[in-house]
């Protein structure tokens, strides 16, 4: 005890500056391996290395916190400043500075889901950036002869859109480009479709281009339907040659891709209806408007026939009434408007094309009897040739049974051949006895 009456402490040991850092790590460790953490997002820093840091902080207090690449590289939303979060993960201290921290397996935002978030975060982006814009979108094509298809060859997607074509128009040309609709590898596929498409429509003939695309699938939940959520997916779409139709899940389902595309179909056999209409309105369409240029014609055609007459009625009374005039000196404007005169032009035009086809008929006739003629020699040039007409002048030709071959040498046949003799009237039938 010493002077003062204190009790004199002597350390048991005396630890040095790792040794603690270490042994306080191991404690923290033991005892928080895995915990929640509810909290504000601060200090929010992303570096090359892929790693994630940032703070979380409530009222009271903060809490350093490292997400490391493995996990940053499957979020589905951005971390950002001022985002409340549910983190999961272990405590763990830095021993080299003296801090803690929490080490995030996984995080949520709270009060909205991952996905959720990420999809809301992704409008925002491309909305901003012009990619749902009117403007952009392209008319689709009246009734193309090429149509474009983008999804999976075993899902219900294609037997719906083939079942709506083949009814509505079946012999319209497709082009299916199969691809993943869902899973990690889905989004890269769906995008490269798009461009291998788009790629390959360059290398045709302008008349055989494919006209427009179907990219799409069945529904499903937000999982299943997520590739069509990605970024990469929408600026495919977005860059794509060719008028893209996003048929993805069901009414109640709106993608990305939806919003980016320049027509949006709830379903795989919308898009199809959307694309080619039906054979009997397209029938009806052509009715009407057939009726309707007759109507116009008609219109026109009246206007014009009342027209002349009018003209010709002004005519008729100017005429008389230079003819009351009596004037000599004017004769030769008389009859320079009596020529001009629409009914003296029609039946001067009559007169001259009722002598042209009279001239006409007198040169046909001409000609006919010329070939007549022509016709009537080769024909009796003919006959003189004629087999038949060598056979009336008593003379047969043979041939060799059964094959009917033309006997024109006796050596060619043998005994007991059967020979044909064909004779001016009939035929005869016999059998070689002997060879002369």
């Amino acid at each position: 005890m010493s002077s003062e009456g204190n009790i004199e402490l002597k350390p048991a040991h005396i630890y040095t500056v790792s040794e603690l850092s270490r042994d306080i790590k191991l404690i923290l460790e033991s005892s928080f391996p895995a915990v929640w953490v509810e909290g504000e997002i601060s200090n929010f820093s992303a570096p090359p290395s892929g790693h994630l840091y940032f703070t979380l902080k409530d009222e009271g207090a903060l809490l350093s916190a490292a997400m490391f690449n493995r996990v940053a590289k499957e979020l589905k939303f951005k971390i950002e400043d001022g985002l409340k979060v549910i983190c999961f993960g272990k405590i763990s201290a830095y021993g080299s500075r003296g801090q803690y921290q929490i080490i995030v397996e996984r995080i949520e935002p709270k009060g909205l889901g991952a996905l959720q978030l990420a999809l809301e975060q992704l409008k925002e982006k491309l909305q901003k950036e012009g990619l749902f814009a009117e403007e952009h979108k392209r008319p689709l094509p009246f009734l193309p002869q090429r149509i474009g298809i983008v999804t999976s060859l075993t899902g219900a997607a294609i037997k719906d859109i083939l079942k709506v074509l083949e009814r509505r128009f079946g012999d319209v040309e497709l082009i299916i480009r199969p691809t993943q609709v869902e899973g990690k590898a889905a989004k890269e596929d769906i995008a490269a479709a798009l461009e291998d498409l788009n790629r390959f429509n360059l290398s045709l003939a302008p008349n055989e281009r494919i006209e427009v695309l179907i990219v799409g699938r069945g529904g499903g939940s937000i999982e299943d339907l997520w590739a069509f959520n990605e970024e990469i997916v929408a600026r495919a779409i977005y860059h794509s040659k060719i008028p893209v139709i996003s048929a993805v899940g069901h009414e109640r389902d709106v993608t990305i891709a939806d919003l980016v595309a320049d027509k949006r179909a709830s379903t795989p056999s919308v898009a199809a209806e959307l694309v080619i209409p039906k054979k009997e309105e397209l029938r009806d369409r052509i009715e009407m408007l057939a009726q309707g240029l007759d109507n116009a014609f008609l219109d026109i055609i009246s206007g014009l026939e009342d027209k002349i007459h009018n003209l010709v009625a002004h005519l008729k009374v100017e005429t008389e009434h230079i003819l009351e005039l009596n004037s000599s000196h004017l004769s030769a404007n008389i009859k320079k408007l009596l020529l001009l005169n629409p009914l003296t032009l029609i039946k001067q035009h009559k007169n001259k094309i009722a002598e042209l086809s009279r001239q006409l008929g007198a040169r046909v006739g001409d000609f006919l009897k010329l070939k007549e003629t022509e016709f009537r020699i080769t024909v009796e040039k003919l006959a003189s040739l004629s087999p038949l007409n060598i056979l009336s002048r008593g003379y047969s030709i043979t041939f060799k049974m059964p094959e009917e071959a033309l006997v024109k040498d006796s050596r060619t046949l043998r005994i007991k051949d059967i020979i044909k003799t064909k004779l001016y009237k009939g035929s005869v039938i016999s059998e070689v006895k002997e060879l002369l």
